[in-house]
Parts: structure tokens; C-alpha cells; sequence
């Protein structure tokens, strides 16, 4: 098991060196860019609403050894329809499929589907397209008072 990604882990001890400041200060900063490194390879728990935010997640797609960010943007929305999400899609490879929601109807909570542009019995979903988020509700759905979706997408940033 030659080939393993490297993940983004912190080696739990470190010898700092006392007697060569010049062998401490390369220390210092090795120990920092580690650090660095590590945590911006974290997925980043920000859920802006105003403009999108990179996850920290990061996609090889199709074996290429460039990386692609994944972006996250949160929307509010108040009953079926169309939502604009004012994504420039020249640069995005897909929507990820941790894209997901959750709305009330005053008094319980429900999750909204990243499903179908079709409304599934009983249920609220969202579906995206150029423009739009689209959420659709079947019949039998609980009223949408308030909710929010969680989209992300794999773009070149």
C-alpha cells in the first residue's frame, strides 16, 4: 500500500532544538508550515449566505494530479420555485452531491432532497440548474414556511 493520498494529519511531537538558534528557527518554521498545510486541508464548517466560501475539500478528478476546490453557499428560500444561486458555471465541473437542505412549516422540521425535478410523494426536493436552484414540492408535502439549502460545487478556483 505504496500509493496512499497523503491526509492531512499533525505529527504529535516535535524536537525543537535548544542550543543552535539557526537549528530552531528552521524548526519553527517547518513546524509552522506543517501546521499551515494541515489544517487549510481541513474541510472549512463556514456556511456564508452572501457569497461562496472554499470547503477546504479538495477533488483529483478523472487521476489528474491538479487539485479543484470545492465552494459552499447557503440560500433561504420560502416556498417552491426558482432560487438564483449567480454561479458562473464555465469554470465548475459538477454540484456535488453533498448539496442538501432542510425547511419548516412553523412547527416540525423536514430535510429537502438534492433529488429529481420531480416532486416525490410527501416530499420537497432541489435540483440546480444555470441559473437557478429549483425547489419543487409534491402535493402531499408539509407547506414550506422557511428553509435553507446547502449547496457545493467542484470548481477550478
Amino acid at each position: 500500500m505504496s500509493n496512499l493520498n497523503q491526509s492531512p494529519y499533525l505529527r504529535v511531537q516535535r524536537h525543537f532544538p535548544t542550543d543552535n538558534p539557526q537549528a530552531l528557527s528552521i524548526e519553527v518554521d517547518r513546524a509552522y508550515v506543517d501546521t499551515a498545510q494541515k489544517v487549510n486541508a481541513r474541510t472549512i464548517g463556514i456556511f456564508p449566505s452572501n457569497s461562496p466560501i472554499v470547503t477546504g475539500d479538495q477533488w483529483f478528478l478523472s487521476g489528474s494530479s491538479e487539485k479543484q476546490q470545492s465552494l459552499r453557499q447557503a440560500y433561504t428560500f420560502t416556498g417552491t420555485g426558482n432560487i438564483p444561486h449567480n454561479i458562473s458555471f464555465t469554470a465548475v465541473s459538477f454540484v456535488s452531491p453533498k448539496s442538501y437542505g432542510s425547511f419548516t412549516d412553523g412547527t416540525d422540521w423536514y430535510g429537502a432532497i438534492y433529488a429529481s425535478s420531480t416532486a416525490i410523494a410527501a416530499q420537497v426536493s432541489f435540483y440546480v440548474t444555470s441559473t437557478n436552484i429549483v425547489v419543487v414540492a409534491a402535493a402531499a408535502a408539509p407547506s414550506i414556511t422557511q428553509g435553507y439549502i446547502v449547496l457545493e460545487w467542484v470548481s477550478q478556483v
